[in-house]
Order: C-alpha cells, then sequence, then structure tokens
C-alpha cells in the first residue's frame, strides 16, 4: 500500500533595486528583485520545503545553506531538481501554491511557471496549480517591500 505525506511550505524575500525578479522559473519585468544567495526564487522555495518536508527530509538550508559559495545565484530550478533526486522514494501527486504580492501581476506568467516546476519534478503540469493574491495594501507585501509564497505538496511513495 502507497504511502501518502503532506507538507507545507513558506518563504518570503525582500524585493531590492539591481536584482532581476525571478518567480517560477521565470523572469518577470519589474523594477525590483528578490534579494537572496540563490535566485532569491520564493514560489520555487516554498515547493522545495513543501517537498522536503513531506518527505521527512529537513528544509532547504540543510541542503543548500546560504553559507555556501557554491550556491550563489543558482536557479532555484536547479535546486528544485535536485530536490528531487533527494525525495527519491517519493513521487509529487499534487502541489497548490500561492504567490502573495501586491505586484506585479503574476497571473500572465503561471503557464510558464507551472511548465518549468513540472518539468523540474517529472510530473505533469495538471499538477502543479498556482495562483496569487495580493494583501489589499496591508503589511510588507502591501507596501511593496517584498513577496511571500506558500505551498502544500502531496507525495506518494513509489513502493
Amino acid at each position: 500500500m502507497a504511502m501518502i505525506r503532506i507538507g507545507q511550505g513558506i518563504d518570503v524575500h525582500q524585493l531590492v533595486e539591481g536584482r532581476k525578479l525571478i518567480i517560477g522559473g521565470v523572469e518577470i519585468a519589474h523594477s525590483k528583485g528578490l534579494l537572496g544567495h540563490s535566485d532569491a526564487d520564493v514560489l520555487v522555495h516554498a515547493i522545495m520545503d513543501a517537498i522536503l518536508g513531506a518527505a521527512g527530509k529537513g528544509v532547504i538550508g540543510q541542503h543548500f545553506p546560504d553559507t555556501d559559495k557554491q550556491f550563489k545565484d543558482i536557479s532555484s530550478l536547479f535546486l528544485l531538481k535536485e530536490v528531487s533526486d533527494i525525495i527519491s522514494k517519493f513521487k509529487v501527486t499534487n502541489i497548490d501554491a500561492t504567490i502573495v504580492a501586491q505586484e506585479p501581476k503574476m497571473q500572465p506568467h503561471f503557464t510558464a511557471m507551472q511548465d518549468n516546476i513540472a518539468r523540474c519534478l517529472g510530473i505533469d503540469c495538471a499538477q502543479v496549480n498556482i495562483k496569487a493574491t495580493t494583501t489589499e495594501w496591508l503589511g510588507f507585501t502591501g507596501r511593496k517591500e517584498g513577496i511571500a509564497a506558500m505551498a502544500v505538496v502531496l507525495l506518494e511513495s513509489k513502493e
């Protein structure tokens, strides 16, 4: 009988000038980008933490510490592929993720984001759901100081 596991992930990064805005592996035209050791892709980071949590394999920082120079400015999609290898006894059944940002509009990029994430995990795009919301001008996302993402993932053992 297959084992089913559920995980959740949350990530937040500050918006700053002089960085590209990359979310879901998609470069989005914007006056600011996210600050981080890697490409600071909040969506992919939340998904990675959800996957690792569901598999009982810790958190991103344990596997890809921000003190390690090899991960400086690395694509989070590359790290997502690595996470897929770490949880090789499981297959991703479903991902449901939410981006929290006042701007820019995320919806035009959902399909490309889903494609990128599905390709890295070797799953169908239909297994990846992405949505976005604002905080109606409240909090750090409402003040356009940062972007957050949350994800819930369902894993099933390959046995």
